[in-house]
C-alpha cells in the first residue's frame, strides 16, 4: 500500500535509527481494512521526540492522511508513538509519546502538536492487537520489543473509554455504536475483534429492540448505507445504555481470557 510506504518513510526521516520498529494493527490485523477503516499503525521508539520531530511528523502526516490530504483524499491515518522504555515492562496506565489521528486535525492546522501523555489507557487494546496481528513493517517482531498486556489492564482501558465514546454519540454516532459493541465483545470474552465482527457477535445477544441502531452502524462501516439516523436517533441512546450495562455485568463477572472465548 503506497500510504503505508510514505508512513514508513516518514518516521524513518523523523526519528532516523530511533524507530525501533513499525506496526500495523487494528483492521489491517484483525480482518480485512473497510471503507471508513483508518490505516492504524504503531511505532516503537528508543527516546523521547523533540518538539521540532512532532511538527515535522504532524506535517507529514497532514499531507497524506484523510478526506483533506494535501495530495488529495485518502485513508485517514492513525498513528501512535510509544518509547521503548514507557511499555516494556508493561506498567498500567502506559504513557504515550506521540499520537496523530484525523479528529486532531483542526488543532493541527491551527499548530498545535501532540504533547506526551502519561496515561494513555488506549494502548493497551492497541498493543494487544499489534501483538496478536505480529505485522512488522519494518524492525523485528512486536514480541521481541513489546511485551503482552494483562487481560484485566485489557479490560480496564477499553471500559475507561466509555465516559468520551458517550460524549461523542451524536457527533459520531456510527463510530461510537461500533466502538461499544467491539468494548462488549472484549470485557465478555477477552477477545478483540474488527468492529463489523464485533456488531455480528452483539447483534446475536442484543433484544430485538436494540439491534436497528447496531445494524445500520454496521451497515455504514462496511459502505453499505449512509450515515443518517434520522427515525432511528431516539433509540440510539436506549441501545447505547443497553450496551453499556451489558459491559459492565461483563466485567463484574470477570469473563474471557485472551486465549480465546465465545
Amino acid at each position: 500500500m503506497a500510504q503505508v510506504d510514505e508512513i514508513v518513510s516518514l518516521v524513518r526521516e523523523v526519528l532516523g535509527d530511533d524507530a525501533i520498529g513499525a506496526y500495523l494493527h487494528g483492521s489491517a490485523v484483525l480482518g480485512e481494512l473497510r471503507p471508513r477503516s483508518d490505516t492504524d499503525v504503531l511505532v516503537v521508539a528508543g527516546r523521547r521526540m523533540t518538539p521540532g520531530e512532532r511538527r515535522q511528523l504532524v506535517d507529514g502526516l497532514m499531507a497524506i492522511s484523510g478526506s483533506r490530504a494535501r495530495s488529495g483524499p485518502a485513508r485517514p491515518v492513525e498513528l501512535a508513538i510509544v518509547v521503548q522504555s514507557d511499555v516494556r515492562p508493561w506498567r498500567y496506565p502506559p504513557r504515550s509519546e506521540f499520537l496523530y489521528g484525523e479528529w486532531l486535525r483542526d488543532d493541527f492546522e491551527r499548530g498545535d502538536v501532540p504533547a506526551p501523555s502519561t496515561e494513555s489507557p488506549d494502548l493497551a487494546p492497541l498493543i494487544t492487537m499489534v501483538l496478536l496481528g505480529d505485522r512488522p513493517l519494518f524492525g523485528p517482531p512486536p514480541a521481541e520489543v513489546l511485551d503482552p498486556v494483562p487481560h484485566e489492564d485489557l479490560v480496564r482501558a477499553v471500559v475507561a473509554g466509555i465516559p468520551g465514546l458517550l460524549a461523542d454519540l451524536e457527533p459520531d454516532t456510527a463510530n461510537v455504536v461500533l466502538t461499544l459493541a467491539r468494548i462488549w465483545t472484549t470485557a465478555a470474552t477477552g477477545v478483540i475483534r474488527a468492529k463489523d465482527a464485533a456488531a455480528d457477535w452483539a447483534l446475536a445477544r442484543l433484544p430485538v429492540e436494540h439491534r436497528a441502531v447496531l445494524a445500520h452502524a454496521r451497515a455504514v462501516y462496511l459502505g453499505e448505507d449512509e450515515e443518517r439516523w434520522d427515525d432511528l436517533w431516539p433509540r440510539v441512546r436506549p441501545h447505547a445504555d443497553y450496551v453499556v450495562q451489558e459491559i459492565e455485568r461483563a466485567v463484574a463477572g470477570g469473563h474471557g481470557t485472551l486465549a480465546g472465548g465465545t
